[in-house]
């Protein structure tokens, strides 16, 4: 009896189109941090349904950050989702020698957040989430104060409005129609008396 079947390497056939070469994608720079993790269950006529919120900070700890919400059937395609949209959603504020430049009060639903700028080794004084967020920011020194609903979503969401409140100096000089000290010509300085 003869063998009229084929090798199996010799059945492989040949993927159509043209070959594509896959590149690794460079990993964004910066750190991820997970702030909250909620188990939710949702009823129907089976039994229960359980899912995974997350809320995860990323930030670049030089005054870029973001913070989002991600929802999914596992943990960790739950903490995905959360840092593509903190990524797509990151704020940029200035920072004045480790701290913020000015007092600000950030609002989100029921939450508030007031934050003061802080001598050099005060110390990140703030609660959990909003910690988390200034940590991530790059901010070293600073008072804070969480004020009504401690909703850790809340509050993330909170610090995030006082951020995008602050603004440095001479941002608000140029919006008053105000010259810096460094774009003041040199022959229109006054003259010091002797």
């Amino acid at each position: 009896m003869l063998n009229n079947e084929t090798p199996k390497s010799e059945n492989k056939r040949e993927a159509k189109g043209h070959k594509t070469e896959f590149q690794l994608r460079a990993k964004p720079e910066g750190t991820t941090t997970v702030i909250h993790v909620a188990r939710t269950a949702k009823v129907v006529k089976g039994g229960k349904r359980f899912g995974f919120r997350a809320l995860v900070v990323v930030g670049d700890g030089n005054g870029k950050v973001g913070v989002a919400i991600g929802k999914a059937n596992q943990v960790q395609f739950a903490v995905s989702k959360a840092e593509f949209q903190a990524r797509k959603n990151s704020v940029k504020f200035p920072i004045v020698n480790d701290t913020i430049p000015h007092e600000v009060l950030g609002k989100f639903g029921s939450s508030s957040v007031w934050m003061k700028p802080a001598a050099p080794g005060t110390g990140v004084i703030a609660g959990a989430a909003v910690r988390l967020i200034l940590e991530a920011a790059g901010i070293k020194n600073i008072l804070s104060k969480s004020i009504g609903s401690t909703n850790s979503c809340n509050l993330a969401y909170a610090t995030m409005e006082a951020l995008k409140l602050l603004k440095s100096k001479e941002a608000v000089l140029t919006s008053r129609g105000k010259q810096t000290a460094a774009e003041v010509p040199a022959e229109e300085t006054p003259a010091v008396a002797k």
